[in-house]
């Protein structure tokens, strides 16, 4: 069991360092705008080919249509000039003939070419509609961007203060400064006991003292005591 659950723990700390190690969002959605800003480059290069070949259909439907009424009317002509003896019949039938064959041609070519435009036509349609996608999902997360950022460093700032927070009461700073505060107190408190002690000491001094005149008694005493050695007394000055 011990062994299972240390197999559990490490699978657990391998997911958080994936976790962590997930590169910046914001980092991550400037790159995918980057990438669709290629997409959008490369699709603007190529609708822009497709466009240039539909174009170009166009103008080989115009080039051949002109061709097959060209090469009628050209047939029209020989055969009219054959009518008036200025060619030979034979010789008008064949080119005649011929005319109409290049007229046939450019018939075919000219419904190749707008089979072709048509075609492409309908890439330009839908690959102008897949432009249009990618533009509107790049002003969509550019926009996302701008908000991104702003909640990112909204998120960035009450995690860090959230994380300080939680490094404060972990490590019991708060309680710290609480029994600071109280022992502050304490010593306070001991310090105006410590004034009333000692002011309450110099008071009964006060009043022994103005009780006692020590200065006058004393003077007194050594009176006293020079009169003796003097041999003063008060039954001699009588």
């Amino acid at each position: 069991m011990r062994f299972l659950r240390r197999l559990f723990k490490i699978g657990q700390a391998e997911v958080h360092h994936a976790i962590d190690g997930m590169e910046d969002p914001i980092k991550m959605t400037e790159q995918g705008i980057r990438d669709m800003k290629d997409d959008l480059d490369k699709s603007l290069e190529a609708l822009a080919q497709v466009k240039a070949m539909s174009i170009r259909a166009k103008n080989e439907v115009e080039e051949y249509g002109n061709k097959a009424e060209d090469y009628s009317e050209k047939a029209m002509l020989i055969l009219k000039k054959a009518q008036k003896g200025g060619i030979e019949p034979e010789e008008a039938d064949r080119l005649a003939t011929e005319a109409l064959v290049k007229k046939e041609e450019s018939i075919v070519h000219q419904k190749r070419a707008e089979a072709d435009k048509e075609k492409f036509d309908q890439n330009v349609l839908q690959m102008e509609a897949n432009v249009q996608t990618i533009k509107q999902n790049i002003n969509k997360w550019e926009n996302e961007l701008k908000i991104l950022r702003s909640r990112v460093k909204v998120a960035d700032a009450t995690k860090n203060l959230n994380k300080q927070m939680a490094k404060i009461d972990s490590n019991g700073t708060i309680s710290l400064l609480e029994r600071m505060k109280e022992k502050v107190l304490q010593e306070e408190a001991l310090a105006e006991a410590y004034g009333e002690i000692a002011g309450a000491s110099k008071s009964i001094d006060a009043e022994i003292d103005n009780a006692v005149d020590v200065k006058k008694s004393k003077a007194v005493s050594e009176l006293e005591k020079l009169k003796a050695q003097m041999g003063i007394g008060g039954e001699k000055n009588e």
